[in-house]
């Protein structure tokens, strides 16, 4: 799939690091002008620097995608930038860790770190599909070309975590929100998927494993992490016309975590 992007516009959220810098490189190898936003302008430029020095195109963006006039200035600055967006990755999110609740029942979680795991989680990719659409209907009106949006939901999305319930709420969101997108815009060729992935080796990841490492490999059939970059091969797909027919649906990569 060297050149199966070749042309294309795409804007990925969490650009800057993990799975979303892996999929950032993937898209600009294959030929993708590829506007990258990050909470971390530092990130998001250094991921951004590595693809023009690639030769590739790339735009750095910084912002929070639970703010709406952030989201907004993403595909906005997109647009004015390359002449229009054909696809986006909206992979922003973070953990209960981020918001001090690792691990926590749900009796004991605040409110206040609840509402942040969702806002950030669902409702950043509520405010990305809300303009990111609306920027490809105008942008494709009378082209017939339509546009490609992949959300990144998690197993969590599929099934319950202990200890993990604003996030597994955020992700079961993130299915069922993918899921009415595509409903409500195949009538424009806009395809709206998820993908789901299981234990990655990620900064997110990373800080459980030395108390969790085992327990969480124990429940991975393959007995390892997936890579980012494993999971940016199923965006890149999902984003590329391979998958023309593909809509509504949320992509399992997670070496059989959810099958035992």
């Amino acid at each position: 799939m060297a050149e199966e992007m070749h042309g294309k516009i795409i804007l990925v959220s969490g650009g800057g690091s993990g799975i979303g810098r892996a999929a950032a490189l993937r898209l600009a190898r294959a030929g993708a002008a590829v506007a990258l936003a990050d909470l971390s302008e530092a990130r998001a430029q250094a991921t951004a620097g590595e693809i023009i020095a690639s030769g590739g195109k790339a735009l750095a963006l910084a912002g929070d995608v639970s703010w709406e006039a952030d989201v907004a200035r993403f595909v906005a600055a997109t647009v004015a930038a390359f002449g229009r967006l054909d696809g986006a990755f909206n992979n922003a999110g973070i953990s209960p860790a981020a918001v001090g609740c690792a691990g926590t029942p749900i009796t004991e979680w605040s409110e206040e770190a609840f509402a942040r795991v969702i806002a950030v989680n669902l409702t950043g990719v509520f405010l990305a599909m809300k303009h990111e659409i609306a920027a490809m209907a105008r942008t494709e009106a009378g082209s017939g070309g339509g546009g490609a949006i992949v959300n990144t939901a998690s197993v969590a999305g599929l099934v319950g975590l202990r200890g993990s319930s604003a996030y597994v709420a955020s992700k079961h969101g993130v299915i069922g929100l993918t899921r009415t997108a595509a409903l409500e815009y195949a009538p424009l060729a806009i395809r709206v998927n998820a993908v789901c992935p299981g234990y990655i080796d990620t900064p997110m990841v990373a800080p459980h494993m030395p108390t969790r490492g085992e327990d969480i490999l124990r429940a991975v059939p393959f007995a390892r992490l997936g890579t980012p970059a494993e999971i940016a091969e199923l965006v890149l797909w999902l984003l590329s016309d391979c998958a023309s027919f593909v809509t509504g649906a949320a992509y399992v990569a997670d070496g059989g975590y959810s099958a035992a």
